[in-house]
């Protein structure tokens, strides 16, 4: 096959579009965030209402993490097999194809008439939800890399937002007009901003990756094969958001029983506690522009393992929840944004694969956090619960902390027989390593991104033909 020629885009020769100078509008950016946080709320509008969703289906209290993990099964499903559609087709016809079926799904859940019908459209609803990632890879590829941080971060600060409010709002609708309500308005709320993304995203550009579908998903696998620093920020991903979901799938069952006895509002205000993580997410996107990204990890994580001190005092006083939450949903948001940022950066041409197979990290953390905390608080009542909770802060801060010395002792990576990961390495003012990667003859691209000052490394291999 001859070779293409690559781009600052990221786009082959002859299908080239100008290379971002900037930052998208600022309206758009606001869209992207509200329709971010809108879709990825829909994921857990069910936290605050596990209790009576197993009232309502006659699930038992060790079965309520079901509900939760059914949906986060959907959604790792959904980041493998659609969001790397990002890389192979008009990202404007994917974002609002995906949006608008949301809706379908959300209206299905709402209307469930049985347990099964409730899990089967839950299912659909995390594998749509999924949207949100590709919103992220098309912000992304639509800003200039200095400022790609900052706008990663604002739009990642509207997920997050999604993410801690959807308690909140539904707990409140619940309480006014039932849980099905919550559904029955996040799928209007869905269908609107599908209308206004349709009118507002940039018009149809060439796809990046100009492969098969079925090469196209193994592509996202040899990614994370290939590059350890994929495999670390993943890693981060699912211990992180294990003891995210440790804490939000488990804390209605404490405080919706006595010595509390929320209602559903109540209980979902805490969602509003914790949104002041929401805050990290810019920071942290300044920083990594910055090229303090390591510097933002290890603070981030510390914070992360603290958050339990006060977390496990949560049957005796609502203050210390409300403490907790602030330090772990900062914490985790921080290292969320610091991880999409880098991850980016190793491949922007790939940028929808490498974000939906990160994401998958995501979703089993979170996943194994909601049916791992449901059991243990079963047997072992909110002490379990926090000790479970540490356990994946710690086992984060770990892998970071032994990541991190491997990687300023790792030795530079030699060509390969084939040729298609040789490298070439100098050193930054740190001592960690920018890498860039030839072409090879196979290659529809080349990218190279230089190492920040405190980054553990940017590597960014040649295309193969297999990715």
């Amino acid at each position: 096959m001859p070779s293409h020629r690559s781009t600052a885009g990221g786009r082959t020769a002859g299908t080239a579009a100008p290379a971002p100078t900037g930052p998208p509008p600022a309206r758009l950016v606001l869209l992207f965030a509200v329709a971010c946080g809108s879709a990825v709320a829909t994921v857990y509008f069910a936290q605050p209402l596990l209790v009576t969703l197993g009232e309502r289906f006659s699930l038992g209290s060790g079965l309520l993490g079901a509900i939760v993990t059914v949906t986060q099964l959907g959604y790792a499903a959904g980041l493998f097999l659609l969001v790397p559609l990002g890389d192979l087709v008009d990202r404007r016809r994917l974002i609002t194809l995906q949006l608008g079926l949301l809706a379908v799904a959300l209206l299905a859940v709402g209307l469930a008439p049985a347990t099964a019908a409730l899990l089967a459209a839950l299912v659909a609803v995390g594998a749509l939800a999924v949207v949100a990632q590709t919103m992220v890879a098309a912000a992304a590829s639509l800003t200039a890399p200095a400022f790609r941080g900052r706008v990663v971060g604002s739009v990642t600060s509207g997920v997050i937002t999604g993410i801690l409010l959807a308690r909140t709002v539904a707990g409140v609708l619940a309480d006014l007009a039932g849980w099905r309500a919550v559904y029955l308005f996040s799928a209007a709320l869905t269908a609107t901003l599908t209308v206004l993304l349709r009118r507002s995203l940039p018009a149809g550009r060439p796809p990046t990756a100009p492969l098969p579908y079925r090469r196209l998903l193994a592509s996202t696998v040899l990614l994370f094969a290939r590059q350890p620093l994929l495999r670390v920020r993943g890693g981060l991903a699912f211990f992180v958001f294990a003891a995210f979901s440790t804490l939000w799938s488990s804390v209605v069952q404490p405080l919706s029983s006595p010595p509390w006895s929320l209602s559903h509002t109540a209980i979902g205000a805490f969602g509003l506690a914790g949104a002041a993580g929401a805050l990290a997410a810019g920071i942290a996107g300044r920083w990594n522009d910055r090229g303090l990204a390591q510097r933002t990890t290890g603070i981030a994580l510390v914070l992360l393992a603290l958050s339990w001190l006060p977390l496990a005092f949560t049957r005796q006083s609502l203050w210390a929840l409300a403490v907790g939450a602030v330090l772990l949903d900062f914490a985790v948001q921080a290292v969320h944004v610091t991880n999409q940022t880098l991850i980016h950066a190793v491949r922007p041409d790939a940028g929808s694969r490498i974000i939906g197979g990160y994401m998958i990290f995501y979703s089993a953390g979170s996943a194994l956090g909601a049916t791992g905390s449901s059991l243990v608080y079963a047997a072992a009542g909110w002490s379990g619960v926090s000790v479970l909770g540490a356990a994946f802060s710690g086992a984060a801060l770990l892998l970071w902390a032994v990541t991190r010395r491997l990687q300023h002792r790792a030795a530079v990576p030699s060509a390969s027989p084939d040729g298609h990961r040789a490298v070439a390495s100098s050193a930054s003012p740190d001592g960690h390593r920018a890498v860039a990667s030839p072409a090879t003859p196979d290659d529809h691209r080349a990218a190279v991104q230089p190492a920040t000052p405190d980054d553990h490394r940017a590597v960014v291999p040649p295309a193969t033909p297999d990715d």
